[in-house]
């Protein structure tokens, strides 16, 4: 009855939609609507839960270059450490306590960069390098700003493509304040750091760092390069703010990794 009703409203000749490129476009968008519902379908289901969308489903959906199952929200996209990331600033950070903060963000994750700049609003700044959607241009090692600049400063999955990283750990460390705080992350997938910046064949990277585009893996020694320029690091792992269901039902996989809580000495 409603889409009877609906569809008189379109073809009524009052009604000024009743043109052919209006009519066309209203079927476009009633048609991309239907294909959205009919892709969510099999999606429906409360075993999983973003905590970025906060949608739940039956299952997240296969990502990665070796898939990983239960990887990626259906709805926004947001992988595992994402997920993670969103939690912990929720949770246990004062990130969102209502006071004005001056945050930088570098190369954003589109899963939740709209919500952080809605939340944060003016102070919240987004950079990378090729990104042209992000707010400002910039070589991490080589940040555009004057020393104790940003209350906060998050940096994931970015330093593993930089090939002087210390030199970009240093420049995170310069613009942080006194009294911020910084998350900084990167996947750890050897059991100490290899690299080897004589490699620039992509499928001589694909094979030895895992990524066309990485020039190291990490192992856990990545503190240390942490703390090398000063920073005082807490290593939070999942276990130690969510409980074994949540995160279950959040698909807080290994593949999220650990948190890096860095603040000045």
């Amino acid at each position: 009855m409603l889409f009877i009703l609906k569809k008189k409203a379109l073809f009524n000749p009052k009604n000024k939609l009743c043109n052919n490129s209006n009519i066309h476009n209203t079927i476009r968008k009633y048609l991309r609507s239907i294909k959205r519902i009919v892709r969510y379908i099999p999606n429906i289901g409360i075993d999983r839960f973003c905590p970025i969308c906060k949608m739940p489903s039956k299952k997240f959906r296969k990502f990665g270059i070796v898939p990983r199952e239960d990887a990626q929200c259906t709805y926004c996209g947001a992988l595992e450490r994402h997920r993670l990331i969103w939690v912990y600033l929720e949770k246990m950070t004062d990130i969102f306590n209502g006071y004005a903060k001056k945050v930088l963000h570098v190369a954003p994750e589109p899963s939740f960069e709209r919500l952080l700049k809605k939340r944060l609003k003016g102070g919240y700044i987004t950079a990378d390098l090729n990104d042209p959607n992000a707010m400002i241009k910039m070589d991490i090692t080589n940040i555009p700003y004057p020393d104790d600049t940003f209350d906060v400063v998050y940096c994931s999955h970015v330093l593993e493509h930089v090939p002087d990283d210390r030199r970009a750990i240093r420049e995170l460390y310069r613009v942080l304040k006194t009294n911020g705080w910084a998350l900084i992350l990167a996947p750890i997938t050897a059991e100490k750091t290899i690299e080897d910046l004589s490699i620039t064949d992509p499928n001589i990277r694909l094979k030895r760092f895992g990524q066309e585009d990485h020039v190291r893996r990490y192992g856990p020694d990545f503190l240390e390069r942490l703390e090398e320029v000063g920073f005082f690091v807490k290593v939070i792992h999942p276990s130690q703010f969510l409980s074994s269901k949540q995160i279950l039902r959040m698909g807080i996989t290994k593949s999220a990794g650990e948190i890096y809580y860095c603040t000045k000495r």
